[in-house]
């Protein structure tokens, strides 16, 4: 009887060992016992290019926006310099804009197409004395001065681009005019300059 009993206890043991065995085989893996996949492969954070320096801008815009201060001229100020031998007035709003209207005598020169070359065309010469004016100079003109976020004015954009290209006697005209009321002389592609009252 000894042995039938010890026969039967190792039996059960045999089949509780294969029972576990078997639920081990079969369960669904337990989280952390599988092997790890490797990683994804992630983009690097920055991709480089040598042609974009925020940096840089960023140091550009400080330093434009010091010499700025003391380059904002008033309406009859912007008129007097715009008179001086070589002066040249900058236009940087869209080729359509400056068709429609625009200060005499000022040359058009599109924000977008500021670059190395079209600056080299355009003012060679880099103390060439520029005096610049924007849509937000002018107002109750929303054609041809369609106005923008203060903080996006194009006057900001274009004496920051000229400062990084090396110009430094940059003018703009400070105040926002209402067009009626302006000394200024405009004309369009359409039309011969025409003094205003």
């Amino acid at each position: 009887m000894d042995r039938i009993r010890r026969k039967s206890q190792s039996h059960r043991w045999r089949v509780l060992g294969l029972l576990v065995l078997g639920a081990w085989a079969f369960a669904p893996p337990v989280r952390g016992s599988q092997p790890a996949k490797p990683p994804e492969p992630t983009p690097p954070a920055n991709p480089a290019n040598p042609a974009i320096d925020m940096p840089g801008y960023l140091r550009a815009a400080g330093l434009a926006a010091e010499h700025r201060e003391s380059r904002r001229l008033s309406e009859q100020e912007f008129m007097a310099r715009q008179r001086e031998p070589g002066v040249v007035v900058l236009d940087a709003r869209s080729r359509e804009a400056y068709d429609l209207l625009h200060v005499a005598g000022a040359i058009s020169l599109p924000f977008p197409d500021i670059a190395i070359d079209s600056l080299n065309r355009t003012i060679p010469d880099r103390s060439t004395t520029i005096l610049i004016y924007c849509n937000n100079n002018f107002a109750n003109a929303p054609e041809p001065f369609p106005t923008k976020m203060p903080s996006a004015s194009l006057n900001l954009s274009t004496y920051i681009a000229l400062w990084s290209y090396g110009y430094r006697n940059i003018y703009e005209l400070g105040p926002l005019v209402d067009l009626a009321d302006s000394r200024l002389a405009f004309q369009s592609s359409a039309a011969p300059s025409a003094e205003r009252p």
